[in-house]
């Protein structure tokens, strides 16, 4: 049996309590982090998305659909939240929802499982986790529902329903 993934999606201040943030995200803070830490107490690898935006935000695609400046690279809320800011695991900036990078760093991995959590369930979650099965179909992916948060519950809720019928595992 190989080392598992765990892909933490956008744990970043604005999303958190930030521009973006909602009570949801802030409530799966604590469950976020104790999830890291099983997986490196278990010696298992940790990476960590993060929307990376610039100072022109507001001209691009993106942000004329979503008029809310947010993860501006350099700014304190495109900083992981204060929890996991100081965990050792690799870092994938990303300018739109789904990592590539990210993607084709899991598939040349050879893990026994990837496992995502964070926010937001409904856009980068289901996104990234997407990406992943993609590249990775006989793998194990899975999604932990008490560690993500979308936009809205019900978002959140037909994300999760949304994967699942795409073979990735809801725990």
């Amino acid at each position: 049996m190989g080392k598992r993934l765990l892909i933490v999606v956008d744990m970043q201040k604005d999303f958190i309590d930030g521009s973006l943030g909602t009570v949801e995200a802030k409530a799966i803070v604590p469950r976020v982090a104790s999830r890291v830490r099983e997986y490196t107490e278990a010696g298992d690898e940790v990476v960590f998305t993060m929307d990376t935006h610039f100072q022109d935000y507001l001209d691009t695609l993106e942000g004329k659909k979503l008029p809310v400046s947010h993860c501006q690279k350099g700014t304190s809320g495109w900083e992981l939240c204060g929890e996991l800011a100081g965990i050792v695991g690799r870092r994938f900036e990303k300018g739109t929802f789904g990592s590539l990078e990210c993607m084709e760093y899991a598939a040349k991995g050879a893990y026994a499982s990837v496992e995502l959590i964070g926010l937001c369930t409904d856009i980068c979650v289901i996104s990234n986790a997407m990406l992943i099965k993609a590249a990775m179909p006989q793998t194990t992916v899975q999604v932990r529902k008490d560690c993500c948060a979308g936009v809205t519950r019900e978002s959140h809720e037909n994300a999760l329903k949304a994967m699942a019928m795409c073979q990735i595992d809801i725990v």
